[in-house]
Formats: structure tokens, C-alpha cells, sequence
């Protein structure tokens, strides 16, 4: 994965750094609460990039800093569609409309009512939603079943400490994919220093400097198991 990031970062440095502004833009008119930290939400969209995937999920909005993210990869490759789902509806008046139009669908509710609406054939899976226990439980059962294996994934908030804090829903995530053999990448500066100083390496000779300027990425990326 290390790898194939550094690969993506110099592949798509113009059209990162253009998100990059407009994100910083976006953040500027106080009218964004941003979740995702820099490098996590830079591997987002570089991922999309390279997967191109035709349908795009994302489980848990809040004012849409990731949203924004998703749809500007989407808009950049030129096609795919995003499905959104939260109990709040905050994103509505946050994400730009040149970003929406005609690449997004935004579902209010919660997702345990709504479930029939995550398309079957998702290409890509962003989490970040409720982190207790009981609800990841629920969607590893329910929502990962509908999800065709190998399809990439990221759950946000799971390594804000070296170890996934235990009776959260990173501690049953992580106990998921070691049961199945899944690998997984994260950035996370207190659990993967090494990995966020080889991507800040590449970053900075790039000069991307981030649309935050934020650093722990607690966000995990691996394939459905």
C-alpha cells in the first residue's frame, strides 16, 4: 500500500493540490466542522482516483469535510456516483453544488432502516459514523455482507492511540480482519509513524502541505474480507 500511495501522490500532485486549495476554501467559510485529518483524507481521494469506482458509500457525513473529499475525487475521475447516509442532515447545506449535482445522493435516517439503499454493487466503502461497539457489530454483520470482497474500504477512528482503544468499534474491526487474514494500512502517527513520515517525505517534495494542517489520521484502508 506504501507503495502504491507514494505512486499516487506524485501521479496525481496537480489535481491534489488543486482540492487541496478549494478544501482550504471550503473550510475558510466557517460553515465546515472537518473529521478527516490531512494524509487520511488525501489517501481517500488518491484511492478513488485509482479505483474509479462507479459507486462510492460513505456512512456518516456530519457537515460533509469528507463528502466534499469524495465528490471531488468522483468529479476529477469524471464519473461515479456518491451515496451518502446519517442521521443528521448538516451536509446539505455544506457541500458545494458544483460538487453535488448529478454525483450525489444523500439519504437521512439511520442506516439500520435504510440498509436496502446501499447499492450492490459499491466500489468503494468510507465509515465514519457512530464508534461504539453495538453499531459496529451490527454493520460488520449487515452491511459488510452486502459488500462484494475486495472492494476497498476505510474506517475513520480507529487508531488515535498505538492500539485501537478495546470495547470500540476499531477494537471489532481489527478483530474482524485478523480473523479472515485481511491486511490493513493506516497512517496514524501514534500507530504507524514510520508509514506517515515515508508519505510526509513524498508530500513534501512535492509540496502538498495539506488543506488542515493536521497529522494523526487515525483512519484504517484495507479490501472487504
Amino acid at each position: 500500500m506504501l507503495e502504491l500511495l507514494t505512486g499516487l501522490y506524485r501521479t496525481h500532485a496537480d489535481d491534489l493540490a488543486a482540492v487541496i486549495d478549494r478544501q482550504r476554501a471550503l473550510l475558510a467559510t466557517g460553515s465546515i466542522t472537518p473529521q478527516l485529518d490531512d494524509v487520511e483524507a488525501e489517501i481517500t481521494y488518491l484511492l478513488l482516483r485509482h479505483h474509479r469506482p462507479s459507486q462510492v458509500v460513505e456512512i456518516g457525513t456530519y457537515y460533509g469535510w469528507s463528502t466534499a473529499w469524495i465528490l471531488s475525487a468522483l468529479r476529477d475521475n469524471g464519473s461515479g456516483h456518491l451515496s451518502s447516509f446519517d442521521l443528521v442532515d448538516h451536509v446539505r447545506r455544506t457541500v458545494p453544488d458544483d460538487l453535488a449535482t448529478g454525483r450525489w445522493t444523500f439519504h437521512p435516517g439511520d442506516l439500520r432502516e435504510n440498509l436496502e439503499k446501499v447499492p450492490h454493487d459499491t466500489g468503494y466503502l468510507f465509515v465514519d459514523a457512530d464508534h461504539g461497539r453495538r453499531f459496529a457489530r451490527w454493520y460488520l454483520e449487515h452491511l459488510f455482507g452486502r459488500i462484494t470482497p475486495g472492494t476497498p474500504t476505510s474506517v475513520h477512528d480507529v487508531f488515535h492511540l498505538p492500539r485501537a482503544r478495546p470495547f470500540t468499534e476499531g477494537s471489532e474491526v481489527l478483530r474482524r480482519l485478523e480473523r479472515t487474514g485481511t491486511p490493513w494500512f493506516t497512517a496514524s502517527r501514534p500507530a504507524a509513524p514510520g508509514a506517515l513520515r515515508a508519505l510526509d517525505a513524498v508530500r513534501a517534495e512535492l509540496g502538498i502541505t495539506g488543506a488542515r494542517g493536521t497529522t494523526r489520521n487515525p483512519m484504517i484502508f484495507f479490501a472487504m474480507p
